[in-house]
C-alpha cells in the first residue's frame, strides 16, 4: 500500500508558512510517499513565481499543479519549463509553455498527474477536459503505474462528470479551484478515488481566502476594491489516497485538515 497526499490550493504567504511549518512532519506521521500541491495561488493570492515554487518543492512536495491562474506573474511564462517539478494544465493550448504532466517516483512505484481545467463558468481558454484525459491516459498508461488527475473547475457538476467517465482507468480524480473542502469523498464502483474540491491551503477566515470585508461590500456594490490574502485561521487541507500497488486502485480516500 501507498499514500498519496494531495494538498489543495495554496493561498499567499499563509499557505506556503504552513506548507513549510507543517508539511515535513505530517508526511512522518501519515506515511505518506507522494505529496502533489496545487501551487496556482500561491503568489499574493494569484499564480505563482520560479522562486515560490522552488521553496514549496523545498518544503517537501514532491509536484506542483497549477490552474487557471497560471499566467497571472509576469514573466512566469519564461521560467515554467526550467522547473522539473512543476505543470500547467494538461487542455491548455499546445503552443503554452511548460510541461503538461510530471511523473514522480517513490519505493519502485510510479505515479503520473496531471491537471485538465473545466470549461463551464471558467475564462481560461482550454480544451475539453475530457478528450484531454482521454489524451493523457493513453499517453501515460505505459508510463506509470497509477495516474492522478486534477479538475481545477467551477462546476460540481463537470467534476462529477469527469469522475465518472473516468473511473477505472485511473487512481484518483481530485477537484480543485472552489477553495471549499466537499464532503464527498468516495471510491467509485471501479477503484478511481473522487472528492469534488480537496479545499485550499491557507486563512479560512476568510472569503475564499481573501479578507472578508472587501469581498462583501464588493457583492453589496459592485464597486473595484483590492482583495488581499486573508491570515487568520490558517489551515492545511487535502485529500489523502491510499493506493493498492498490485492494482493501482484507491483503496481509501479522506479529507486531511491541518491548522496552524
Amino acid at each position: 500500500m501507498l499514500k498519496l497526499l494531495f494538498i489543495g490550493d495554496i493561498v499567499g504567504r499563509p499557505g506556503r508558512d504552513i506548507i513549510a511549518e507543517r508539511l515535513p512532519r505530517l508526511r512522518t506521521e501519515l506515511g505518506v510517499d507522494f505529496v502533489v500541491a496545487n501551487g496556482e495561488n500561491a503568489a499574493s493570492g494569484a499564480g505563482i513565481t520560479g522562486a515560490l515554487a522552488k521553496s514549496i518543492l523545498e518544503s517537501g512536495v514532491d509536484a506542483i499543479t497549477l490552474g487557471d491562474h497560471v499566467w497571472d506573474q509576469r514573466g512566469w511564462e519564461n521560467e515554467i519549463s526550467e522547473i522539473e517539478k512543476v505543470c500547467r494544465p494538461a487542455n491548455l493550448p499546445k503552443g503554452c509553455p511548460g510541461w503538461d504532466h510530471l511523473i514522480i517516483e517513490a519505493r519502485g512505484f510510479r505515479v503520473a498527474i496531471f491537471t485538465v481545467l473545466g470549461r463551464t463558468y471558467m475564462n481560461l481558454k482550454a480544451d475539453c477536459p475530457f478528450l484531454a484525459a482521454d489524451r493523457m491516459i493513453e499517453q501515460l498508461r505505459a508510463q506509470a503505474d497509477a495516474i492522478i488527475v486534477e479538475i481545477h473547475a467551477e462546476a460540481t457538476s463537470e467534476k462529477q462528470a469527469l469522475g465518472w467517465h473516468l473511473d477505472g482507468r485511473v487512481t484518483a480524480v481530485l477537484g480543485t479551484h472552489t477553495h471549499v473542502p466537499t464532503a464527498d469523498a468516495a471510491i467509485l464502483p471501479k477503484g478511481t478515488a473522487f472528492m469534488c474540491d480537496i479545499g485550499m491551503t491557507g486563512p479560512y477566515a476568510s472569503v475564499l481566502g481573501r479578507e472578508v470585508k472587501p469581498v462583501v461590500q464588493r457583492f453589496l456594490d459592485g464597486m473595484p476594491r483590492r482583495f488581499d490574502v486573508a491570515e487568520a485561521d490558517v489551515r492545511l487541507s487535502g485529500a489523502l489516497v491510499e493506493i493498492n500497488a498490485s492494482t493501482a486502485n484507491a483503496q481509501k480516500i479522506e479529507l486531511v485538515t491541518v491548522r496552524r
